[in-house]
């Protein structure tokens, strides 16, 4: 089978049988692209049922090669396992050649975070007398109040919101939908932004039930959204960088510190696994000793 009917094939695969999303499809063509290029330009194999062990660890060389992080080899031979999985439980292939090849092992970096006094730092940053600072302050305490990745900020529906009865619904990765609770302040942001700007915008056709739109009246991009936090951060004198996803990580760290459940802080973060839930327990090493040794009987 040649590459690009298998490419096809696999495509129509993750999104009907495993229901994946847009950004998600994409990602896993993307990485298994990158291994029929260097199948059909450097190892001569036109065929995907022909790919060897060899074929692949050459590849993965070439990725190191490349100065390729471990991270993002680790992503990519993930993916490309995916891919030749689907070719043996549709029988294009009987063995997998990628039972034998192993990811990098990947160092555990703990994600950089803000203080809470930082975060509203940030926030009263924003100019509301500017056409954008109502919008820019109510999207940045979603991101912070509600932990969302960005694409569940771009994506989120006035459909899904139930300010009266505190909280919205996300759909998170592989279309999961999950209900997030909210605060008083954010419900006030979130009204007064709908009230105040969104109903008067002309909205482009498709874009009705965005939440947050763009001075055309349609649905912010991921690099707004980027470049809006990096644009607050700077003039609330934060020296560290900052993107959208400090946000999610200052949200999580803030809730455990302040003594939430790692359950529940999972379930709010849409983490499939508790395990990369965990990686919050080891941001702030102090706190968790002084939290032990206040609350432990043998003081």
């Amino acid at each position: 089978m040649n590459w690009k009917r298998a490419l096809e094939e696999y495509r129509n695969y993750l999104v009907l049988e495993k229901a994946l999303s847009d950004n998600t499809v994409e990602a896993y063509l993307r990485d298994v692209t990158k291994l029929s290029s260097f199948c059909v330009l450097k190892a001569e194999l036109k065929d995907c049922t022909k790919v060897t062990v060899e074929a692949l660890r050459d590849f993965i060389v070439e990725l190191h090669d490349q100065e390729a992080s471990s991270k993002s080899q680790a992503r990519i031979i993930s993916g490309i396992k995916s891919f030749f999985h689907y070719l043996c439980i549709e029988n294009i292939i009987e063995v997998n050649p990628t039972d034998k090849i192993d990811r990098p092992r990947l160092e555990r970096k703990l994600p950089d975070t803000l203080s809470k006094e930082d975060v509203d730092k940030i926030i009263k940053s924003v100019d509301l007398s500017n056409t954008h600072g109502e919008r820019n302050r109510t999207l940045l305490e979603t991101l912070y109040s509600c932990g969302l990745r960005v694409s569940e900020l771009i994506n989120l529906q006035c459909s899904k919101l139930f300010l009266d009865e505190g909280f919205l619904i996300v759909i998170g990765k592989g279309n999961k939908e999950r209900l997030v609770p909210l605060n008083k302040t954010l419900i006030i942001y979130l009204k007064n932004y709908i009230r105040l700007v969104r109903s008067h915008q002309t909205i482009a056709s498709g874009h009705e039930d965005f939440v947050f739109l763009n001075n055309r009246g349609k649905q912010l991009t991921r690099m707004m959204i980027f470049t809006i936090v990096k644009k607050q951060a700077e003039q609330a004198g934060i020296k560290k960088s900052v993107s959208p996803h400090t946000f999610r990580h200052s949200f999580a760290t803030h809730l455990l510190q302040g003594g939430a459940d790692l359950r529940a802080i999972q379930t709010m973060l849409g983490h499939e696994s508790i395990t990369t839930t965990e990686i919050y327990m080891h941001l702030d090493k102090d706190f968790i000793r002084q939290e032990i040794i206040q609350h432990h009987p043998r003081k």
